[in-house]
């Protein structure tokens, strides 16, 4: 059986997951065969597996990190928000169905066989499986039938890493916090802390690690230093999605530390031929897998922004509708906030716009909820696109190879290109002519819609499509190079475990695990 090391964290958004990835990317450089193992999940960014299987995005790049294809025991439950009080549960890489908050907590333990099932698969062939926790470990509410946390650490015998985060400030309050209120049993599996994302001169932290040895006596494992990393992040917390409003200079966004909502898009930019390429993500609030916009942040030449305001639009090169986990309460957002009449004004301006999954859904003339998989009912779309949607209770869940149809218009010259990526959505669309639009590209004018999540990760897709749009607006740059993603989360990997070897305790770490 494999040896176990979790990481659990004061809060969310520490950098629990990037921690782990980096942890057991340095356990398979020293030659260890690694797993990642997330029992329960709360995300909207999924990943498919090649079995057609759902999981976090999360332990999809934490297999990266190990060198493994990600499977669904990695992720053993996921839970995706659809609402305020209502979530898909999935549970093995597959739909269990929508549950109210009460209930699924009710009801999570029946679970825990699914858990240690999945858990025990990886174990097999693994010798050391790092854990991630979720949240925080001591939301003393949930602490009775917690699965995830110290409930699952008790289950396989785990010892922990506590990892706080110092950039917002408070540092030691969270670790002393959070300490205290555990249970001299859970207490005692803490055995190493962990200062995240520091900024500055280390030995100015120096006397505060010492003086806290007054209120606590585990020790820490080490201070890792805030680094940027070009890596796929889980949550919606993630400081790419972060609104500003007083973003007000012309700088590349690319090159700061976030990519921003930016309601003063109109102010920033001015049409020169050598400007950069001003590419605008709606910023939807169930929106999902918006890590399919990654690839445009590593791009020399291309601004990204989030956006949730219509005159933020004005200057937009490209406009894209994200995936949501709610088509229909986010298209009525969309109405509610103008963006629906300013993405038609648009579009009858010739402006380019791409619809990905549930924005592929809303592009089209009707989306029909009839037995309420969603929000229910029936309700119009933006009527670009001659597609139907119906949802079912199906949940089409698959990896896609295909190349490009032959396309018309604007996006002519990208046809019989090869794509890939992968789908997850509820429900079909349906063209005029009764043609299914899975597995394809759909497009009229200068609208583009597609059911396939990562199609900007194939290079030669979006180094054409970046080239139609440097020549649509005389933007005179060479056309960028893109790097497979594959490429960029390797080598960012191998960084990130090169900052974790200078500033963990490897030799502390070691003997947690029992090594």
């Amino acid at each position: 059986m494999a040896k176990n090391l979790m990481i659990q964290g004061t809060m969310s958004g520490v950098g629990k997951s990037i921690l782990t990835a980096g942890i057991l990317r340095v356990l398979k450089q020293d030659g260890y065969k690694v797993a990642p193992f997330k029992s329960q999940n709360m995300a909207l960014n999924s990943y498919v597996t090649k079995d057609g299987r759902e999981i976090g995005r999360a332990q999809a790049l934490q297999a990266k990190a190990c060198g493994l294809d990600p499977s669904s025991d990695m992720n053993p439950i996921l839970i995706k928000p659809m609402g305020d009080t209502t979530s898909q549960i999935i549970v093995n890489g597959l739909p269990l169905g929508n549950m109210k908050a009460r209930d699924y907590f009710k009801n999570k333990k029946s679970l825990i066989p699914d858990i240690q099932a999945a858990y025990d698969r990886l174990s097999r062939d693994a010798d050391i499986i790092v854990i991630e926790g979720a949240g925080s470990p001591v939301e003393i509410n949930l602490r009775d039938n917690d699965i995830v946390n110290m409930g699952l650490a008790q289950i396989l015998d785990a010892p922990v890493l506590l990892a706080g985060d110092i950039d917002p400030g408070g540092v030691f309050a969270q670790l002393l916090g959070t300490v205290s209120l555990m249970s001299d049993e859970e207490r005692a599996r803490v055995k190493g802390l962990i200062i995240n994302k520091f900024r500055g001169d280390v030995t100015l932290l120096e006397p505060g690690l010492s003086m806290f040895k007054a209120y606590c006596d585990i020790p820490f494992a080490g201070v890792v230093p805030y680094t940027k990393l070009s890596l796929d992040e889980e949550d919606s917390v993630s400081q790419r999605l972060i609104v500003n409003n007083k973003f007000k200079n012309n700088s590349s966004v690319i090159n700061a530390d976030r990519v921003c909502i930016n309601n003063a898009l109109t102010d920033n930019m001015n049409h020169t031929n050598n400007r950069n390429l001003i590419i605008a993500v709606i910023r939807l609030p169930f929106i999902s897998n918006y890590t399919d916009f990654t690839i445009f942040e590593n791009i020399d030449g291309v601004d990204l922004y989030y956006i949730d305001d219509p005159d933020s639009l004005d200057n937009a090169d490209l406009v894209i509708i994200p995936g949501t986990k709610n088509t229909i309460e986010d298209l009525g957002w969309l109405c509610s906030k103008g963006l629906s009449a300013k993405i038609r004004e648009l579009s009858d301006k010739e402006v380019p716009i791409i619809g990905i999954c549930g924005g592929f859904q809303m592009l089209g003339k009707s989306i029909a909820d009839t037995t309420g998989v969603e929000s229910g009912g029936v309700v119009k779309g933006l009527g670009l696109l001659p597609i139907e949607t119906k949802f079912t209770d199906y949940k089409n869940l698959k990896q896609v190879s295909a190349k490009t149809p032959k396309l018309n218009g604007f996006y002519e010259p990208v046809s019989d290109t090869p794509i890939s990526g992968y789908e997850i959505h509820m429900g079909s669309s349906t063209s005029a002519d009764s043609t299914v639009t899975e597995d394809c590209v759909i497009a009229r004018r200068t609208v583009l819609g597609t059911y396939i999540h990562g199609i900007f990760d194939t290079p030669s897709f979006t180094q054409k499509l970046i080239k139609l749009l440097y020549e649509k607006n005389g933007i005179d740059r060479g056309i960028p190079v893109i790097e497979e993603i594959s490429v960029t989360q390797d080598r960012e990997l191998d960084r990130l475990a090169d900052v974790l070897r200078q500033s963990l305790d490897f030799e502390m770490i070691y003997r947690i695990i029992g090594l």
